[in-house]
């Protein structure tokens, strides 16, 4: 259950990391998706569809840190799957405003399994675009612990956290956020 909630975790944020670039469909054609032999979902090549979770991260600039920390807990393949996933995914910034060497020690390979629970924590296993998000609604995430939103003003928050923007995926959401989320 662990590790399905941590795949869950990592595809969510892959969604929105791919949704800080852009997002419009591209047209259909008669190319067929191909994957190479070592590798798993992440591994498929498909440049004329909708980009997934993860490709929407990884084609960001501003999510470069959520990517390798993706990688360094092996939720590539999780985040690439058919989902439905909603990614809370933090920018740069909001990984540079944790204490320093914070970012950098969870990277280490004994540091694996923490990361994958702070990374699960910013995924949630079904589709909630902004206009469903309501204040005070609670949902439950990838790792088993739940977030709650803030609606006041047109702004909405998660965990205090602000979402900034969001960006659709083929396999759900990606909403981009000004902190990174940490469970308790």
């Amino acid at each position: 259950m662990k590790n399905l909630h941590a795949l869950l975790f990592s595809a969510l944020l892959l969604f929105g990391l791919m949704g800080c670039s852009d997002t419009a469909p591209a047209p259909a054609s008669s190319a067929s998706p191909t994957a190479t032999a070592d590798g798993g979902q992440a591994s498929v090549q498909d440049n004329d569809s909708q980009k997934d979770v993860l490709k929407v991260a990884a084609g960001s600039a501003d999510h470069s840190t959520l990517v390798a920390a993706v990688k360094a807990a092996g939720l590539v393949d999780v985040l690439s799957n058919a989902g439905p996933f909603t990614v809370f995914a933090p920018t740069n910034a909001a990984f540079s405003k944790l204490p320093a060497g914070t970012v950098e020690g969870l990277l280490k390979p004994e540091k694996k399994e923490t990361l994958q629970d702070i990374l699960q924590y910013h995924v949630a296993v079904a589709v909630y675009k902004t206009d469903m998000l309501q204040d005070g609604q609670v949902i439950s995430m990838a790792n088993g612990g739940n977030v709650t939103i803030g609606v006041k003003d047109g702004h909405i928050t998660v965990n205090g956290a602000n979402i900034v923007a969001s960006v659709p995926a083929s396999n759900g959401i990606v909403h981009i956020i000004d902190a990174v989320l940490l469970p308790k």
